[in-house]
């Protein structure tokens, strides 16, 4: 029988060093769900309408539409001010509370280790085990 357990099963280092290259830097989606929205809202003391709006596009797919956060001309995602970080980060959305454990990033240690170039967290602060890595994947916020 094949060993179905994954290359991570020792666990990760990461520890936020909070540097935004995560936060920007390319074009991307930052998915929103409904509850984000109305939570992010509600932090800015705005109403929802008024939120999606000013904070948000929307993002046609094949499995439907889905809110995604608009970003600066730089590509820094609306919330990350350079030098402090997330004016929201208690109310992050859950795929920035998951990176780097997004399935994309643990297909294989070649993926992992090519985001470890840019995110100097990887591989550094205190291990998250196998389990939990793999829970944390299984809702990353992303489609």
């Amino acid at each position: 029988m094949p060993d179905t357990k994954p290359w991570y099963q020792n666990g990760l280092r990461f520890d936020c060093t909070r540097c935004g290259n995560c936060c920007g830097g390319a074009p991307g989606n930052v998915y929103v769900s409904e509850a984000e929205v109305d939570a992010i809202a509600d932090r800015l003391g705005i109403d929802r309408e008024a939120f999606l709006r000013r904070y948000t596009r929307v993002v046609h797919r094949a499995d439907g539409d889905r809110f995604s956060l608009v970003e600066h001309k730089n590509h820094d995602c609306i919330f990350f001010v350079r030098g402090k970080g997330c004016s929201i980060y208690e109310d992050r959305p859950r795929q920035c509370r998951t990176w780097p454990f997004w399935r994309a990033n643990l297909l294989s240690q070649e993926e992992w280790d090519a985001e470890a170039e840019d995110c100097p967290g990887m591989g550094r602060g205190e291990l998250v085990d196998g389990e939990r890595i793999q829970a944390i994947a299984a809702d990353d916020g992303l489609p």
